[in-house]
């Protein structure tokens, strides 16, 4: 199995635990606004894995590709995880995750990349 694979199958048992864990365990601590931001983040992450899936199962990987695939979990991580973040910070202290805010739109931006990096496959797949 590729590393590609492999990484894209962590990233998926991830999103289906912190969903899991959102729906049963945290859904009766945040209020309607949380519940929606943290659904936000769920939802890009599995999109995104999805993509990176895409590009994993591609039989002729190429640079381009590989760069659009950690473009994708790079997002994942910063833009996916800063909002499962601020959705249930006040759990455990909201001052200190002030600094979380601005990294969401750094995440968004490298979604965007993934996307765009993909116009500049040349070959054919």
């Amino acid at each position: 199995m590729n590393s590609l694979i492999k990484i894209t199958a962590i990233t998926g048992a991830i999103a289906v635990g912190l969903g899991a864990f959102a729906a049963h365990g945290l859904k009766p601590l945040l209020d309607a606004g949380q519940i929606e931001t943290f659904k936000t983040g769920s939802t890009y992450h599995f999109v995104h894995l999805l993509a990176m899936l895409s590009i994993a199962i591609l039989p002729k990987n190429d640079k381009i590709l590989t760069r659009s695939f950690y473009f994708f979990l790079t997002g994942i991580i910063l833009f996916s995880g800063s909002l499962y973040v601020l959705s249930t910070k006040h759990l455990y202290g909201d001052d200190m995750w002030n600094f979380i805010g601005p990294i969401t739109p750094v995440g968004g931006l490298l979604f965007i990349l993934g996307w765009l990096n993909l116009l500049f496959v040349k070959k054919e797949i």
